[in-house]
Parts: structure tokens; C-alpha cells; sequence
């Protein structure tokens, strides 16, 4: 199974932005990514009234559709794990997420002077790196938001 890095902080500093640069840098390196993102408003893909709400409506606990590129799941879960996810990306090389920052898994904080007091209280061995706009000392590697390539060679060298 892949390897997992979570992307944290706080909302609206960055985190997608920050994503979003490093899924072409580490593909540009022949790299197959994977994104699971978390939210803990819940959502909705299904739309009223289209045939994979009806399915759902009617009682599926798990509808798929597809078409000749793509698919989509939506599936009814319990609880789960970030482990319970991977099979679903088990032909990728690494999975990025964003959230879970209590997950037991590496992580990459985003963190913005506007946004926040102080960076997240994690634990220290699970904080890889930090994305910042600010002097901040934490026991991890320290990355601007413009060394997306620096922080893409320590995600290649630890992870990939």
C-alpha cells in the first residue's frame, strides 16, 4: 500500500494551494498520486433526482459510477481509518491528505502568521516539515510557500 502524508493547519491558510503545487511537481517525477480529502461537514455528490441518488434513495450502501476515464464511489462507512482507505489507492505510489491531523500519520503543517497564534500542537515526530510564512522554531524542516520543490525532494526522499 501507498505511503500517506497529511497536509494540516488551520482553515483558509493554504492547505489546497499547497496541494495543489505539489501534485504536479511530484508527477513531473513519475509519480502516481492519490488525494483523500476530509471535511467534517459531511457532503453530497449525488444530486436529486439523478440515477446514483435513486440508487442511494432505494437503499444502496455503495453506488459507482463510470464513464470511460473516471468513476466515482459513494459508500456508506461506519467508522474508519486512513488504513481502511488505502485499498482504493493501491495503484498509487503516494496518498495526500487533506485534514486528519489527528490521524497517526506524517504530516505537513501549513501555517500563516494571519491565520494563527502559533503553529498546531502535534506531536513533534509526526510534524515532517513546515510550510510558513513566519520565523517559526518547531523540530522539523522549515519551507516557504515558494519551495515546492524543495519540500516535494523530502517527501521523495523519505516516502517515495
Amino acid at each position: 500500500m501507498p505511503p500517506i502524508i497529511s497536509i494540516v493547519g488551520k482553515s483558509d491558510c493554504g492547505k489546497t494551494t499547497l496541494i495543489e503545487k505539489l501534485i504536479p511537481e511530484l508527477k513531473s517525477r513519475g509519480y502516481r498520486i492519490g488525494t483523500i480529502k476530509h471535511t467534517s461537514r459531511g457532503f453530497d455528490i449525488d444530486r436529486k433526482g439523478k440515477d446514483s441518488w435513486r440508487h442511494r434513495q432505494a437503499g444502496a450502501d455503495a453506488v459507482m459510477v463510470t464513464s470511460a476515464e473516471t468513476l466515482s464511489l459513494v459508500k456508506s462507512l461506519a467508522t474508519h481509518t486512513l488504513d481502511d482507505l488505502l485499498p482504493y489507492f493501491a495503484d498509487m505510489d503516494l496518498v495526500i491528505t487533506e485534514g486528519y491531523k489527528h490521524a497517526d500519520k506524517p504530516k505537513i503543517e501549513v501555517y500563516r502568521a494571519e491565520c494563527n497564534h502559533s503553529p498546531l500542537d502535534l506531536q513533534a515526530e509526526s510534524r515532517i516539515a513546515v510550510v510558513t510564512d513566519a520565523a517559526v522554531t518547531v523540530a522539523a524542516p522549515v519551507y516557504s510557500f515558494d519551495q515546492v520543490k524543495a519540500l516535494a525532494d523530502l517527501i521523495e526522499a523519505r516516502f517515495l
